[in-house]
This record gives structure tokens, sequence and C-alpha cells, in this order.
């Protein structure tokens, strides 16, 4: 098969929806004889982006026709934008569309990160019989719990300037605003006005703060079933929806509606929401094989999928994890790694863990008769986020690996640190932190950070987690709390993959805010989104025989 087309160029090609919006697309035609696959990439940051035209032509190059199609109410498409709502069936009407054309094949396959992943993965239950198959990168299918309220707080950074800067038909710029300021705005409901537009949307989220119908109808993590196009699952140790992206890999491999969506495949190296762009994410150089051709491992899915290429794709192990600290890349065949050792490291103290100077550590010995550790959560002065699993305007808020010190001198983050290392220990998987605690008050948040502190003691960050406590047992039925009453809290922390070598200690971070990634808990157990009044929250975290704190790490033994 000829690999150098020639293409022909269609563009703002209207495509009718059910609802008789038309969608603006370019289209990009090999010029040949017959019919070929198609790639469909729908976007709502234009179809006529740099990147978008420079891919598209080099898949139509190789063989593909590209569909780059503006989503609804972007651009040049007509209708009206409203995020998530509309994207499962306008993504099903145009696969439709595509694969009657005289020039399809009938196979389709999509492509896109973020919210380019987000239209695949909400058309993709809708089962056009000629998507074939995906390639979802950065993205989640739960956007209550993967987006906008994990651990049930508002994920504000992102909401607020994502949401901002896609407000409207075209970009919206975000440069020129006061930032610091937007994000300590009171209510939260004054919010978006605080930025100069009227987000619909922003409003919404704010009214549906529970996991309710609202969430449910765009959420696909309940329908891995009624998918039967495989994804190449493509994901980063920093990138928001890290969790994610093995959640989806294991939805389909799992549950898929067929053995081709069992077969799907994943990658996630130690990268930001910008995939592999450069060796360095953060403070951290990972070396020049951190940075993979992820186009080339997408076109090799094409053409076994949509050309019947036998390239061997398949035989290869459907895992591929860059671990941190070796630097190398590993093939894996199952998350979590089947032959992990779940660990409990317990949190010790002699009731004075307060930042790095206290006396908190972390041991695998079980606690004793130990004094708590207390602390004062004030929602005027919360703990700055300082880089992490941030999305998407790292000029506002930094995103990846760095030095934590200057978190870790506060009063109100407790700082439990291991012994330096004998050996080295590599932690890959899930992490989850048990947390016994107290509050004086209705409802607080409780923040878990997994640290990787270096001989030296620069303490660099791999993961972490916030859980409102009003949602400790349910997000679909939040309920208050008795003050001072000691309650049980699991906190998700995300996932990681980094070797901790000798030398090295293994770090733990408790407090109550990380701002402005996400809203500050104001403490009055008010509604979510429509208070202003702040109070400070008395803090008691236990670690005894009976109130056991602790972190489980994923340890993996050397294979």
């Amino acid at each position: 098969m000829k690999e150098n087309y020639d293409i022909e160029m269609r563009l703002n090609v209207k495509i009718p929806m059910r609802d008789r919006v038309n969608l603006s697309a370019d289209i990009y035609l090999p010029k040949g004889n017959g019919k070929f696959p198609t790639v469909l990439m729908r976007t709502p940051y234009s179809n006529n982006g740099d990147d978008t035209v420079e891919k598209a032509r080099t898949l139509a190059n190789h063989g593909y026709v590209c569909v780059a199609q503006d989503t609804r109410g972007r651009w040049d498409s007509d209708g009206y934008h409203y995020p998530f709502r509309d994207d499962g069936r306008d993504g099903f009407d145009t696969q439709e569309w595509i694969g009657k054309q005289e020039w399809s094949t009938g196979k389709i396959g999509m492509s896109g990160a973020s919210y380019g992943g987000l239209v695949q993965w909400q058309s993709a239950p809708y089962r056009s019989r000629y998507l074939t198959c995906m390639v979802p990168r950065v993205i989640c299918g739960d956007f209550f719990g993967g987006l906008i309220y994990p651990g049930g707080a508002l994920q504000l950074n992102v909401a607020l300037s994502w949401g901002m800067r896609t407000n409207g038909r075209t970009a919206q710029t975000i440069e020129y605003h006061n930032w610091t300021e937007t994000f300590r705005t009171l209510p939260l409901t004054d919010m978006s006005l605080e930025t100069g537009r009227d987000l619909d949307f922003w409003n919404d989220w704010i009214e549906h703060p529970t996991y309710d119908d609202y969430w449910k109808a765009i959420d696909i993590e309940g329908r891995w079933g009624e998918i039967a196009a495989p994804a190449f699952n493509m994901g980063g140790w920093f990138d928001l929806y890290a969790k994610d992206t093995f959640t989806n890999f294991n939805g389909l491999t799992e549950g898929g509606r067929n053995e081709a969506a069992r077969q799907s495949k994943l990658i996630v190296g130690p990268w930001p929401h910008a995939l592999s762009t450069s060796p360095k994410t953060g403070d951290i150089d990972f070396g020049d094989t951190s940075v993979v051709n992820l186009d080339g491992m997408e076109m090799r899915w094409f053409d076994y999928w949509l050309k019947g290429e036998q390239n061997g794709i398949l035989d290869e192990p459907p895992l591929r994890l860059f671990i941190m600290g070796a630097n190398l890349w590993r093939d894996e065949n199952e998350w979590p790694l089947a032959r992990t050792d779940w660990q409990k490291w317990h949190l010790h103290s002699n009731g004075n863990a307060n930042s790095v100077r206290g006396n908190g550590y972390l041991a695998r010995e079980d606690p004793g008769n130990e004094p708590a550790d207390h602390f004062i959560y004030d929602p005027c002065f919360p703990v700055q986020t300082m880089g992490g699993a941030n999305c998407c305007s790292p000029h506002i808020v930094p995103w990846g690996p760095y030095d934590q010190r200057s978190v870790e001198v506060r009063s109100d983050v407790l700082v439990y640190s291991s012994e330096p290392l004998d050996k080295d220990i590599e932690v890959t998987g899930p992490i989850k932190v048990v947390l016994y605690a107290s509050t004086d008050g209705p409802d607080t948040d409780w923040t878990a950070k997994l640290v990787d502190v270096s001989a030296s003691g620069y303490a660099m960050n791999l993961t972490d987690g916030i859980l409102r406590a009003r949602y400790r047992d349910s997000r679909t039925n939040p309920t208050l709390l008795s003050p001072n009453k000691i309650y049980r809290y699991e906190i998700d922390v995300g996932v990681t993959g980094n070797l901790f070598k000798k030398g090295h200690s293994i770090r733990i971070e408790i407090s109550s805010s990380n701002f402005p990634r996400f809203d500050r808990n104001l403490n009055t157990g008010n509604a979510t989104g429509k208070d202003a009044e702040m109070r400070q929250a008395s803090q008691t975290v236990y670690h005894s025989s009976e109130y056991p704190s602790h972190i489980i790490l994923p340890m993996v033994p050397e294979k």
C-alpha cells in the first residue's frame, strides 16, 4: 500500500446532527483510487490549529481520511457550547455520516487528548457500527469524581481557568486576570462573574455538588459493557487524570462488550497533562528516554485495527509504565500489578508532627499509646498548591514535581517521614491513606501527599489527594460531622510508579487544604458554593493502637 499520498482538502464541510445543527469539519483525503479508513478528531480548540492540521496531513499521507471537526458551538460549528452534554450524540451522528461516504471503508478510529479524549468516550457507548478503535489521551470517564469534584472538593483551578478559556465560540484569554484574588472570591457562585464572564455551566456545577442525575448522564464508567471499540489509553503520572487512565483501561479490559474491546492498551509516563513533550516535568529531568513517540504508537494501533496490518502490537504486553527514580520503561500485564506486596506504613509521633521540624515519623510497626497531633486549619490562610497533577495553565498553578519544603515548614502541615531506606524500594500502584481524625466543626477537608525525600533533603511530590469530610461515606448523600467525634477516613491519594532509592525517605504530608487546586472548605457545613462565612477548624489526627492511621503502599518486588 502506498505510504505517501498526496492530499485533497475539503474545508468547512457541514455535517448534520439529528437536531439539524450543522457541525463544521475539515476533511483531509488521500488522493488515490478506492476507499480509505478514517481517523476522526473532534475538538473544541479549533480544527484549524497548527498541531491539528499537521497531524491530519500526516494521517492522510499515511492513507487515512482525517476528519477534524469543531465540536458544537465552537469555532465554525453551529449550535451552543455546553461542556460534555452533547458530545455523545454528536460523535455518534458524525461517525454514522462518515461511514456512509463514498471514500469510507466503514472503519473509523478516533484520536485526541483531554476534551479530544472525552468526545471519544462519550460517543463509544452509542456503538456506531463504524467506530472500530480509539486512542483517548489524558481524560476521565466520571466527570464528577475525575474532574470537577474529586474527593468531594471542587477542583477549582481547572474548573475555573479551563471553563473561562473555553467559554464562548473561540478561545478566550485568561492571561490578564489577577488569579490570586479571583480564586479567593466568595461565595463560589460569584466567581465566574469575577472573571468578567457569566459561565452558565459553572453555575450548574456549583448547583450539583453531589453525584446526581446531572453527572450520571455523562458518566461512562458504568457503561463499559456497552463499548465495543478497543482503546489505547495514554496518560502521565503528573496528569490530573492519572488514576482515571488506569480506571478506563481496566474498565474495558475487564468489562468491555467484546473481545476486541478487552484488548485495550495503556502507556503512562512521567508527564503532566501535555504528554511526552519534554524530558523535564516540573523540577525534574527524567532523561531523554522518558520522551517517546506517542503518535507513532497511535499509528501502529490504527494500522492494526483499521487496515488489518499484522504489526505485532497485540502481541506486546498491554501496559507500558515509566518507573520514576529508576527512570526506565517496563512492560506489565495488569493493574494493579499481580505481584504487589500491599504494606501498611503507620503514622507515628510524640504529639508534635507539625512541619518538617516536628517529630512525626513513618514506620511499619503498629502505633502504641501515642499522643495525637493537632493543628489549626484557617481557610483565610490555606496551604498553597506546589505542583502536582494540575491542569491546564502551569503559569497560574504549576504542574509536576517540585520541592515541597516550602509547604512542609508550615505548622498546619503534619509531616511523617521514614528513616533513610537501607535499600531501593519500588512503590507502583494506587495509594490510599486511612486516617483517624476529628475536627471541632460540622465539616472540613483532609489532604494527603506522598513525597520522595532525597539524601539532600529535596522533597519531591509524587501524588496527592483530598477528601471533603461530609463525603466520607457517600458521594450521593453527604452527611455532616459531629464536632470532636473521631471518624475513619479513606483518602484516595492517586497513583504513582516510583523507585525510592537507598538513602531516600518515604514521607507523608497530612493537612486540610491544597489551594487553589481545590477550593477551601470553610468549615461551616453550609451549602457548597453559596457560603462566604469562614471559621477556623481545630484538627486532631490520631495514631494509636485504637486509631492506627496509616498509608497503604503498593510495594513491588523485583521480577
